[in-house]
């Protein structure tokens, strides 16, 4: 697994859902005020403006800030991998899924899917 095949992979995602797992697995590595304001800037759709108001800085801030966190939970990615791992075991599991006629071979592999 290389840091090329997890930028292949995150490429093809969908852009929230690409930072929802980026977001799901690094976020607790924020600063608190960086995840409160790029959860709301991303998640929530609050405005620049809004947030720029909630927090007491310029709508730029907030423009930076975010932009900052997306970078910074992309670069975790590239260290650590934990998304593709993530993506790749899912996708493999599935697989398994589809090749067999096996009930018990199922419900072990949708029990490691809800694990995931």
């Amino acid at each position: 697994m290389t840091p090329g095949g997890v930028s292949c992979i995150l490429v093809v995602m969908d852009k929230i859902y690409q930072e929802s797992l980026l977001f799901d697995f690094y976020g607790e590595l924020l600063t608190k005020r960086q995840k409160d304001i790029y959860e709301e800037a991303v998640f929530n759709d609050y405005s620049l403006s809004e947030i720029a108001e909630e927090y007491g800085i310029s709508r730029q801030a907030v423009h930076d800030l975010v932009k900052r966190a997306g970078k910074t939970l992309e670069g975790y990615e590239e260290k650590l991998l934990l998304v593709h791992k993530f993506l790749f075991l899912k996708s493999k599991v599935q697989e398994i899924q589809q090749l067999t006629d096996d009930d018990r071979i199922r419900k072990l592999s949708e029990e490691i899917l809800e694990e995931l």
